[in-house]
């Protein structure tokens, strides 16, 4: 840790290209440099797999939150206890905890299918901390589904607060629920900044920043990404002749950076759904009244869609539509991890939508651990040509 507090300073004081290369380095480390930084500090880690997870409850006990989102091994500790058929980011998950790559003091999983859900099961069976599922509303339209959620959370915390052996304070958790809508802010501004003016941050470097959120501690991460926009806005970028795309299929196991660096030089990303679980929350969470009511209304109300949410307020095909229509897109790239279910059904979905409304669309599958991407370039670039000379 450096004598200011911070677990990781080798962006500061460097220009935007070498802090963009310095991120992505560490968000690719299967190590968790910084975890173990944090840890070495006498901090508590609780870690949590991908979406809708209220990082603020374990934010404001003074713990870590460690969104655990695989990394590019090969699975081998992992493979004796999972079937070859699931996707990649469930098996490099526990495969980076069974390796001793990071330790946590408690994990939590969400029922978001089937996989992820068995996850907390064997997870729980290979670690003596505690394993928690947490049970998000299956019908968020029921009367009920705010009062049940806002339940689910104090149980969170009480989980959490076994941990730490302190109880969480209101007033704790409003302080850090200001602190994330900080975050909701930066966020906002980087994606609108990227609908507007896509040639001055590419799809893989916007990830090499927004996947830190991830693994440093939020304050932290939002002096990142502050000094990140402030940067790219000054960068001296030209417009090129390139396609306007949404890319959908990243909000639960994220695509290789080589994936997304292959499609930014055909075409600009103007808006997408990768680590959605950090910006899922699409408006500042109020400060005022009771914070786990707050953050359960929050869930309930004002969420983005994604496969794994059951909202028929929210039907996923037609978000999809106001996500192109509200980033001018031209085109749509419909990815998905390979073995995930909810991800590949929902292409069903959203690419007989994107037919009746004539909007193009590409379909491709990936794997975290993919490594080569020369196919995928080509049809790409033939995929663009043939719309752009149509």
């Amino acid at each position: 840790m450096a004598a200011n507090g911070h677990f990781f300073t080798d962006w500061q004081g460097k220009p935007l290209e070498r802090i963009f290369q310095i991120c992505r380095e560490l968000a690719e480390d299967p190590e968790y440099p910084t975890v173990k930084a944090w840890r070495q500090q006498g901090g508590k880690v609780i870690g949590h797999f991908q979406v809708y997870f209220p990082e603020e409850i374990a934010h404001a006990a003074g713990l870590l939150p460690v969104k655990m989102r695989g990394a590019q091994t090969d699975g081998m500790e992992s493979e004796s206890h999972f079937g070859s058929y699931l996707c990649s980011v469930i098996k490099t998950s526990l495969d980076i905890a069974l390796s001793g790559n990071i330790e946590l003091d408690l994990f939590v999983t969400h029922p978001i299918c089937d996989a992820a859900r068995n996850l907390g099961g064997v997870w729980g069976r290979n670690f003596d901390y505690k394993c928690q599922i947490l049970y998000l509303p299956q019908n968020p339209n029921s009367q009920h589904s705010q009062e049940y959620l806002r339940n689910e959370y104090a149980r969170l915390g009480r989980d959490i607060s076994e941990v730490t052996g302190q109880p969480i304070s209101a007033d704790a958790l409003r302080a850090s629920i200001a602190v994330y809508n900080r975050s909701r802010e930066l966020f906002a501004e980087l994606y609108a900044l990227r609908r507007e003016r896509p040639w001055l941050i590419a799809s893989d470097e916007t990830m090499a920043v927004t996947a830190l959120a991830g693994i440093l501690p939020r304050e932290e991460f939002n002096e990142l990404l502050e000094t990140v926009l402030d940067l790219v806005k000054e960068r001296p970028a030209k417009q090129q002749d390139k396609m306007r795309v949404v890319f959908e299929g990243g909000f639960c196991e994220v695509p290789p950076f080589d994936l997304l660096q292959t499609v930014s030089r055909s075409c600009y990303v103007v808006d997408d759904d990768l680590y959605i679980g950090l910006r899922y929350i699409l408006d500042a969470v109020p400060t005022e009244g009771d914070p786990l009511d707050n953050l359960a209304h929050a869930y309930i109300e004002n969420s983005s869609y994604s496969p794994v949410q059951h909202d028929l307020r929210k039907p996923k095909e037609k978000m999809l539509l106001e996500r192109v229509r509200g980033a001018e897109a031209e085109a749509v790239i419909l990815a998905a991890a390979k073995m995930c279910e909810p991800g590949l059904d929902e292409q069903v979905a959203y690419s007989k939508e994107l037919d009746e409304h004539e909007i193009p669309y590409f379909i491709s599958e990936f794997e975290e651990n993919q490594n080569t991407f020369d196919h995928l370039a080509i049809q790409l670039e033939t995929f663009v040509e043939n719309i752009l000379f149509d």
